[in-house]
């Protein structure tokens, strides 16, 4: 398993011009090295991974790995919907010393089928060194991981885990009873956090742990703990923050968030634009009920 507890989908600071805040990113991973975070994933989606170039990716994972100093994992999203090209960045991103894990997403756009969705994985893994966690979301690429083809992706050695973000617990808990014990199981969703450990997950590779690192670490303890009474009530206190942060397409709101607690600048990448006043707004006061 790659890690257990809270694994943290990094935001990518910009500045206006909308270049890479480079040094912005080095006190994020500060921040989260001081506030237990339990893994960094970065260029993945919160990363606004598909509007950088390879070079940034590169230069954000040395950062990263120099940062983290092999405290903590990390694990790098490496998939788009290009099999050649998932294969051939996710076989140099493999072989950099450092990197613990790749993040690879479904195949979004071309609509393949069972077989091609089987095959586009199986591909990504044999030619990868390292262990790979499937990120399963619907939502953003109109594709499924059913659970045959999940059942043989997890026959492959180096395939470990799925993010599971499909929102649906009848797939989570089929994952579980289906798949062996030590494929671990990672919410994709920040508002199913707790219900997704109570049915056998392992962790969160969690957008909200941008911005309340320590809290969201802690969350997952008291789950592994077995404390879900406890873990309830924590779920609820932080769900119309939550709310707040997906009010727009992620990760608009939590760079809004970020910018708030001088992590970052509100700046995003086109097509992506600023929160709305009424997403500040609902942040602002989310915000306040927590923190006071």
């Amino acid at each position: 398993m790659l890690f257990e507890g809270s694994g943290v989908a990094i935001a990518t600071p910009f500045n206006e011009d909308g270049s890479v805040d480079y040094t912005a990113y080095e006190n994020l991973i500060d921040y989260h090295l001081k506030n237990n975070t339990d893994a960094i994933v970065a260029c993945g989606t919160t990363a606004e991974a598909t509007c950088l170039s390879e070079e940034e990716k590169l230069k954000l994972i040395d950062i990263s790995i120099e940062k983290i100093g092999g405290k903590i994992p990390l694990i790098v999203g490496t998939g788009c919907n290009n099999t050649y090209e998932s294969v051939q960045f996710s076989k140099k991103v493999s072989n950099i010393d450092g990197v613990d894990g790749l993040l690879v997403i479904t195949p979004y756009y071309n609509k393949a089928s069972k077989e091609g969705l089987y095959r586009h994985f199986e591909t990504i893994a044999k030619n990868s060194s390292k262990d790979i966690i499937l990120y399963n979301v619907p939502g953003r690429t109109n594709v499924n991981i059913d659970l045959d083809t999940l059942k043989r992706l997890a026959q492959i050695e180096n395939i470990v885990g799925i993010k599971d973000a499909t929102g649906d617990l009848d797939y989570t808990i089929s994952i579980r009873k289906e798949l062996p014990e030590d494929f671990a199981i990672y919410s994709g969703n920040d508002n199913l956090i707790v219900p997704i450990m109570s049915v056998g997950g392992n962790g969160v590779i969690s957008v909200l742990a941008n911005v309340i690192p320590n809290e969201v670490h802690n969350l997952i303890k008291i789950c592994l703990d077995g404390d879900y009474k406890e873990a309830a009530k924590l779920q609820a206190k932080y769900y119309d923050l939550i709310s707040a942060l997906f009010h727009e397409v992620n990760p608009v709101g939590v760079k809004y968030g970020l910018s708030k607690i001088k992590l970052c600048k509100n700046e995003l990448r086109l097509p992506l634009t600023k929160a709305t006043k009424g997403t500040e707004s609902l942040v602002d006061q989310a915000w306040e009920m927590i923190h006071g």
